[in-house]
């Protein structure tokens, strides 16, 4: 395993110092991934699209050029997705799709409500809202004239008011609920210049009170112990027919929305699909920079450099050691069979070229051909390569230390 590593190591290209060929790098590692998925069509607008979004984690520690810069230290960079939000509306075109600076919530906002707000102050609860109306269900009054009941609402409205009260004297400008805002505190929210946001899905509630700063609170008796969000403006804004509330200017800088369009919901789930696969590897790279040329020529690379050690391997010993390196071989095999190549030739060319020292190339999937990965820009993540290999063997030798054998729970069959 050490010769492997030790190859995989060598041949890793670190350019995390440089922001334009990191950038670069990042470019290619999105484009491999989307080559297989349903956007390989248009994977060089996503792939930029991607890239960029990645790179927005990174203006915490205060970059503002095109190309976010990059110190160099692995462990500096953010892999928190949480912080990119991803809309889907359907409508339009895939290239339609966009990222937008900061936080997009799929609500509207209240009819009577500020439309408008800057340097707003958050107060992000999950609470009831409701209880304005005597409920149908549960608890059960008996009352014998109607001055009764309209007592009995009256007190409900009361209770509501104190509650309102409570909520606004946290000094805030927005309310956000992740429940229902009936018809009066709505209005009596409004009457103060609170605008109100009912019925936000749990999702979006947790992602907006890590990207503003604040806690979701449930009671309001103690506004020194409740953290408020901030941001510098919220407004209403359209995407295609539908109306969406925009947070600008989040505690959270970094904090973006991609915008995903698309013909069909179906399309639009897909490609979600495929850009969330790209931007995890992203992210992942951003922490760990180093890259390897992909296209098989890593494992081919590896395959070789075990197939040496395997001649330097006395005793049976040699056999599991070229057993390894058959086993690094299946990677290039499996991309040519899944092309519907001749993947023994394909192979067997590669092995060829990589021992006559051309130890950049790998499989070329649009001409079935062997070419220089480095010239076709196909690279990966140092770190997934390596992870991958790490887990493939650790699977083997789990199987392998079972005894040899595997004993399959014998089917009962039931007699008639």
């Amino acid at each position: 395993m050490l010769v492997n590593w030790s190859c995989l190591e060598n041949a890793a290209v670190d350019n995390g110092s440089d922001p334009a060929k990191f950038r670069n790098d990042l470019l290619n590692i999105a484009r491999t991934t989307l080559s297989s998925k349903v956007l390989s069509q248009d994977k060089d607008y996503f792939a930029n699209l991607a890239v960029d979004a990645v790179l927005r984690l990174q203006l915490r520690a205060t970059f503002a050029t095109l190309v976010v810069p990059y110190q160099g230290a692995r462990a500096k960079g953010s892999t928190d997705l949480e912080h990119i939000q991803i809309i889907k509306k359907a409508g339009g075109k895939l290239t339609d799709s966009y990222l937008d600076e900061g936080f997009i919530l799929d609500k509207t906002i209240a009819v009577n409500s500020p439309k408008r707000i800057q340097n707003a102050k958050i107060l992000i609860a999950n609470t009831s809202m409701d209880t304005d109306k005597i409920k149908v269900f549960g608890a059960r009054i008996k009352v014998d004239s109607t001055g009764k009941l309209a007592e009995l609402e009256r007190a409900e409205r009361d209770k509501m008011k104190a509650k309102v009260a409570a909520i606004a004297s946290h000094g805030i400008n927005c309310f956000v609920n992740r429940q229902l805002v009936y018809n009066y505190p709505e209005n009596l929210l409004a009457e103060q210049g609170i605008m109100s946001i009912e019925h936000a899905d749990f999702e979006g509630v947790e992602r907006l009170s890590l990207v503003t700063g604040g806690e979701i609170a449930s009671t309001f008796d103690r506004p020194d112990l409740v953290k408020l969000g901030h941001c510098d403006l919220i407004e209403e804004i359209m995407i295609g027919e539908d109306k969406l509330i925009k947070f600008s200017g989040v505690a959270a800088g970094q904090a973006c929305t991609v915008v995903l369009r698309g013909s069909t919901n179906q399309m639009i789930d897909e490609a979600e699909r495929s850009l969330h696969d790209a931007l995890s590897v992203l992210s992942q790279t951003v922490r760990e920079t180093r890259i390897v040329l992909g296209g098989g020529c890593a494992e081919m690379l590896m395959s070789c450099a075990v197939e040496e050690e395997a001649r330097k391997v006395a005793g049976k010993r040699a056999l599991a050691v070229e057993a390894f390196a058959r086993a690094l071989r299946q990677i290039p095999t499996i991309l040519a069979d899944n092309a519907g190549y001749d993947s023994s030739d394909l192979v067997t060319r590669l092995r060829a070229a990589h021992y006559d020292g051309k130890a950049d190339f790998g499989l070329d999937m649009n001409n079935a051909t062997i070419e220089s990965m480095h010239k076709l820009g196909v690279t990966e993540s140092y770190k997934l390569k390596r992870q991958v290999i790490v887990s493939a063997s650790e699977a083997a030798e789990m199987i392998l230390g079972t005894g040899s054998k595997i004993i399959f729970a014998k089917t009962q069959v039931r007699r008639s």
